[in-house]
């Protein structure tokens, strides 16, 4: 059934307060008559019409004085259940909700009640991210700072060996690194957030963006002896390159992570109507299916082992869907049918006439193999 609209109720509201205003004139000049007729008083026609209708009207005087009481003792019942639950919000208790009777649950009441109940909750949501927040940011700068300070008291062993010194430093140096790593992560997540960071969209060729990211990555993915291959259509996007850039490095390095040594990497670009579609499919073990849901949530880790011991921040893919979203675009994973997981993102390409893309920027072009290096063209066939 179609719920009336305020104007509409408020209509409907005047007409029966109107009809019930009239129905108990009615009564009371109805009981007066009566009344009047049960004592058995005969005055003057004029005087007894005069005291019967004097007599009504203070009987429904009366009714309305008792009855607004009663509606401004429950008005008031209802504005206190509200500065009650504004004071609790005050306070910092967001699980707070304001049940007012049915009869002043509508209109302008059932608006604020609605408004301030979707409030304390909004709240309660952002109060336990917060909290989740400051779980997990303590916990990754725990980690670190306790190897640190822990090789550094051993460090003041004099007993120690040049080469124990030397790989207790090198331990240090790595969580110092990664405190600095999950440091700069945080600053562009908050960036990001903030919609004051820097973003200058222009026309990006995605193909040879990809290729150059592709072959900038070229040492960590040879030395896992894996097997990249990439194919391509020309596509060009109205996107901040530097930003971009980001999302490419950050899927290829999640691939190149998990997936084993001389495993495989898939990455193509179709375009699909008035988009680009990107794939990164990789042959490594794939996403449990209890993590997919949250794999781009901040701070989330599918195997918290495999990414601490990888340096990950659990912020890579949240800041990747940030970037994406800021260009209008969309990301997802998911696990392919055989082996390995897969991320795709969507963006919208250009308005440029696919048969007229222009020429990819000097800073766009991929870098061209030395012959020294076979095995970069043995390996990433970019079609």
């Amino acid at each position: 059934m179609k719920r009336l609209g305020s104007k509409s109720r408020f209509r409907l509201m005047v007409v029966f307060t109107m009809a019930r205003v009239s129905v108990l004139l009615v009564l009371c000049w109805t009981a007066s008559f009566y009344f009047f007729e049960w004592l058995a008083w005969k005055p003057a026609p004029l005087v007894g019409q005069l005291l019967k209708s004097g007599a009504g009207f203070i009987l429904f005087g009366g009714i309305l004085y008792l009855w607004g009481r009663f509606a401004r003792r429950k008005q008031m019942e209802a504005f206190q259940a509200i500065l009650d639950a504004l004071a609790a919000i005050a306070k910092g208790d967001f699980r707070v909700s304001i049940e007012v009777p049915r009869e002043m649950n509508e209109g302008y009441m059932e608006n604020l009640v609605q408004g301030i109940n979707n409030m304390a909750a909004d709240l309660d949501k952002m109060e336990i991210l917060r909290q989740e927040f400051i779980s997990n940011v303590s916990h990754e700068i725990q980690s670190p700072l306790t190897s640190i300070g822990g090789f550094a008291r051993v460090l003041k062993d004099s007993e120690l060996t040049p080469l124990q010194r030397e790989h207790y430093l090198d331990i240090i140096e790595q969580e110092s690194v990664r405190l600095s790593r999950l440091s700069d992560s945080m600053l562009k997540l908050a960036s990001l957030d903030s919609d004051k960071h820097p973003f200058h969209p222009v026309p990006v060729r995605l193909d040879k963006q990809l290729q150059r990211v592709i072959l900038a990555g070229e040492p960590q993915w040879s030395a896992k002896s894996l097997e990249v291959e990439a194919q391509m259509d020309p596509a060009e996007s109205d996107a901040d390159a530097d930003l971009l850039d980001q999302v490419w490095i950050n899927l290829l390095h999640n691939a190149v992570k998990f997936t084993p040594d001389g495993g495989s990497i898939q990455i193509t670009l179709r375009r699909t109507g008035e988009e680009a579609v990107v794939t990164f499919k990789d042959t490594g073990t794939g996403i449990p299916n209890a993590s997919l849901p949250h794999i781009f949530e901040r701070f989330y880790k599918a195997d918290p082992s495999r990414t601490r011991t990888g340096g990950g921040s659990g912020l890579g893919l949240s800041i990747s869907r940030k970037i994406v979203e800021m260009h209008g675009g969309a990301i997802a994973a998911h696990n392919d049918s055989e082996e390995g997981a897969v991320f795709t993102v969507t963006l919208p390409l250009s308005r440029t006439p696919p048969g007229s893309l222009r020429p990819a920027r000097p800073a766009e072009s991929a870098q061209p193999a030395k012959p020294a290096a076979p095995r970069l063209e043995q390996a990433c066939l970019i079609r």
